[in-house]
């Protein structure tokens, strides 16, 4: 609502709780919209329900209402005369995120992970997330349009385009998804990976993936100091990689107020 009064000159002020005088005013719609359009009805997907509902509308808005002395419609036409006209192009409203393309080319919205083009991997886009539509630019260009999922969770939306044709994809000799995606979050890892990779080859993979959901889940500079000093004393064990970035964390961010000392009263010493 901020966003939309932004585009149109006004700001939307939601009223007190408890405030009778307005509540009515928008308590008493749902009411009848839900004891007189929702009830015995039944709906395929949200699309049947906007159509059903844009229907039932305007037959209620075309019925004669007694406190109005006329219906809905009627008086609307006679004030549309006076309002303003609304721009020629309207922007659309959208929530702004922006999003790394993870490993599986995907980048995750509201719960859900959306395809985007598998040459995109590492690269970070701007996510334009609309009511009905969840879109993804680099840049300027826009790269992948989905449907937004309203009533899933933990869904993977694909689409075929965004996939290497067979025998296309990432060569062998071309560094893993996750390892691309690691170094544009924090291109200080380089060196840390390197070393485990030299160290432990075939767990690389498996490393890559635990380290992803580190940096995603510890403050950077704790997490940056433990990958340091693991890096100098050549510690590849992720378990106590993880016990080291924890004793930063609780030092540095959980440090609590011991409040005032005990008080001592002093003692009087006779000579």
């Amino acid at each position: 609502m901020a966003a939309f009064g932004e585009r149109f000159g006004f700001a939307f002020h939601a009223h007190a709780l408890g405030h009778a005088n307005r509540s009515a005013r928008v308590e008493r719609p749902f009411d009848f919209i839900e004891n007189n359009f929702l009830a015995g009805r039944e709906f395929k997907d949200l699309q049947d329900l906007n159509q059903q509902a844009r229907a039932w509308c305007e037959k209620v808005n075309a019925t004669w209402k007694r406190s109005l002395q006329a219906s809905p419609r009627e008086l609307f036409l006679q004030e549309r005369l006076r309002l303003r006209p609304l721009p020629i192009h309207i922007p659309t409203v959208y929530q702004l995120h922006h999003r790394i393309v993870d490993g599986e080319g995907l980048v995750n919205v509201q719960g859900n992970r959306y395809s985007v083009p598998w040459t995109l991997i590492g690269h970070r886009l701007e996510v334009r997330e609309t009511k009905d539509r969840v879109e993804a630019y680099d840049g300027h260009r826009l790269v992948a349009s989905h449907a937004k999922l309203l009533e899933a969770l933990h869904q993977k939306i694909i689409q075929a385009e965004h996939r290497p044709p067979r025998g296309q994809g990432r060569g062998r000799s071309g560094p893993p998804p996750e390892q691309v995606e690691l170094l544009a979050t924090e291109p200080e890892l380089k060196d840390y990976l390197l070393a485990y990779q030299e160290r432990h080859p075939g767990r690389y993979l498996r490393m890559l993936r635990r380290m992803r959901v580190m940096v995603r889940d510890y403050p950077r500079a704790p997490l940056l100091a433990a990958l340091r000093k693991a890096l100098e004393f050549r510690l590849f064990d992720l378990d106590r990689l993880e016990q080291m970035i924890l004793r930063r964390v609780a030092k540095d961010y959980f440090v609590l107020d011991a409040g005032p000392g005990p008080a001592f009263e002093e003692e009087d010493h006779e000579g």
